[in-house]
């Protein structure tokens, strides 16, 4: 059986994530209390009991994300790591890929999107803006409606995450997203919501946070993955450790093109079983509409662990 991993982004969180593990297997425990240990913050608390508020705040979301894809490959990983072909990450799930794959320790990745989510953070303090999701327009004309916003003046709005053909999330400066998503509407969109995010993400806007991210980058040993990991920025395999370090920072004020990264991972790998690991069934969700032949499977309780050991000869 090929197996390729996904590891969700922010907005997937929610109290009690991971509880259930860490309470089951002695490997995923061990993660929650290393993160613990290495943050210097109850980050096994948060995540297992909120309170939300907190949990949902991007320095905290990011790292409690990263930890619960981690406890859950810690107990996959014997059996299931000689079935593994490639991985993914929407976002910050593309740093827990890197973990996956053996490119980042556990205490480096953990304290590297720690320092992510912060710098995020004070970017969308330093330089405020606005997210949304636009469902039920094609990516050409959710382009064309934020080349639209911008050239009335309404300050920068760019596509920031290609989920599926119809479904995209939009960022930059909060009258220029308002003025996109009232241009979505009038052109058909089915829906134009403001998500609750902390800034822009994946713009321009980000950009004071790259030497950042570079910095805590630089001051982790990474690796050249044990398998490829597929790049929000390029949708293509990565597969060394100096275009990794790269990517990861050109990501931040980059789109995530999920659509076509999705599309090359169905079309390399299309026996494979794509196992979600995290809170939720997002990515599979994403993938069964970018690609609705492929094999999906959750992995983050105890009863969707159970049953991929079972899988997983």
């Amino acid at each position: 059986m090929d197996i390729v991993l996904l590891f969700p982004g922010q907005g997937s969180q929610k109290p009690g994530m991971g509880k259930d593990l860490a309470e089951a297997f002695p490997a995923a425990r061990a993660v929650f209390e290393e993160a613990d240990r290495v943050l210097g913050v109850p980050l096994s608390t948060l995540c297992f009991e909120g309170p939300d508020a907190e949990l949902t705040s991007t320095q905290n979301a990011q790292p409690a994300l990263l930890a619960h894809g981690a406890a859950a490959w810690a107990v996959l990983r014997d059996r299931a790591r000689a079935h593994v072909r490639a991985a993914a990450g929407h976002s910050l799930g593309e740093f827990t890929a890197y973990h996956a794959a053996d490119a980042l320790s556990l205490a480096d990745a953990l304290r590297v999107v720690r320092r992510r989510g912060e710098l995020m953070y004070q970017s969308g303090v330093e330089r405020p803006g606005a997210m949304a999701a636009v469902m039920g327009l094609a990516a050409a004309d959710v382009e064309a409606v934020c080349a639209a916003a911008r050239e009335e003046g309404a300050g920068l709005v760019v596509p920031a995450n290609y989920n599926t053909a119809e479904q995209l999330v939009i960022s930059g400066e909060t009258a220029a997203v308002e003025r996109a998503m009232a241009l979505a509407k009038e052109r058909g969109a089915k829906r134009a919501i403001r998500l609750n995010v902390s800034g822009a993400f994946h713009t321009p806007l980000m950009d004071v946070a790259t030497s950042g991210l570079r910095a805590a980058l630089d001051a982790a040993a990474l690796a050249d993955p044990a398998f490829p990991v597929y790049s929000n920025v390029t949708t293509g395999p990565v597969c060394a450790s100096a275009e990794a370090r790269e990517r990861l920072v050109q990501q931040l004020t980059s789109p995530v093109r999920w659509t076509e990264l999705m599309a090359k991972l169905a079309a390399a790998y299309p026996g494979a079983l794509f196992v979600e690991l995290g809170p939720g069934t997002v990515l599979a969700n994403l993938a069964k509409r970018i690609a609705p032949n492929i094999q999906t499977a959750p992995g983050g309780t105890v009863a969707d662990i159970e049953q991929l050991l079972q899988r997983i000869a």
